[in-house]
């Protein structure tokens, strides 16, 4: 993986930084892809930037693996190094939204200083909320394109034609880590070490949506916020 050099980004005065946070399975990918086009800004996952290196067989891919089949997060180190090289390309200079990211408040506290560093506002968080029973069969009855990355759910949000991506047309795959041991133990990481964010960003430009509706209805409500 390259490394990014040290950029300095004087942001315009309108520039949007939103944090999207919520435990896996809550829909956290379908907001932030729409809100992602709303605003006209970059989109950014941890998790799809970590398995890209999965797929090419690096070795930070061959340690990711290791610890994302067991439902297990990667050290801070290695995914902060991964949003620093990330947030000083040429496409945020207007903006982004992180999503999946920070999952603790030590990364909240090294990304407060990497925004003041590269010169952007602190983030406006929006925290989707979704009862953990609900994530579960969520989660285990998600889909995605191996080749445009759709994300489908075959339960509340299947595809047109069963098993086929829309846009493609090829054979949608469940991901390795979308079973049901595998789930639970990514949401006891996450309540031992992401749910204190919420704590962390309370007096923060902070706003909680119910992320129990269809993807519009959660997307309205997010929406009237960031109004």
């Amino acid at each position: 993986m390259t490394t990014a050099t040290e950029p300095h980004i004087q942001a315009p005065a309108t520039t949007r930084i939103l944090l999207l946070l919520g435990p896996p399975g809550c829909g956290k990918g379908t907001q932030a892809e729409r809100l992602a086009k709303h605003f006209g800004i970059p989109s950014i996952s941890t998790g799809e930037m970590i398995r890209a290196e999965i797929r090419a067989g690096s070795e930070l891919g061959r340690i990711a693996a290791g610890v994302t089949i067991t439902g297990g997060l990667l050290s801070d180190d290695l995914v902060n190094k991964i949003v620093r090289s990330r947030l000083g390309q040429e496409d945020c200079k207007g903006g982004f939204m992180l999503d999946g990211y920070p999952r603790t408040v030590e990364q909240a506290k090294y990304l407060a200083g990497l925004l003041e560093e590269l010169g952007y506002p602190q983030p406006t968080v929006v925290h989707i909320d979704v009862p953990a029973e609900h994530l579960i069969a969520r989660t285990c009855n998600r889909r995605y394109c191996p080749q445009c990355s759709s994300i489908y759910n075959i339960q509340s949000h299947p595809p047109a034609e069963p098993g086929k991506c829309d846009n493609c047309h090829i054979d949608l795959q469940q991901r390795a880590d979308d079973c049901e041991d595998t789930v639970k133990n990514r949401l006891s990481a996450y309540v031992r070490s992401t749910a204190p964010l919420i704590d962390h960003y309370s007096t923060s430009t902070y706003y909680k949506v119910e992320g129990l509706g269809a993807p519009d209805e959660v997307f309205a409500a997010i929406q009237n916020h960031l109004a």
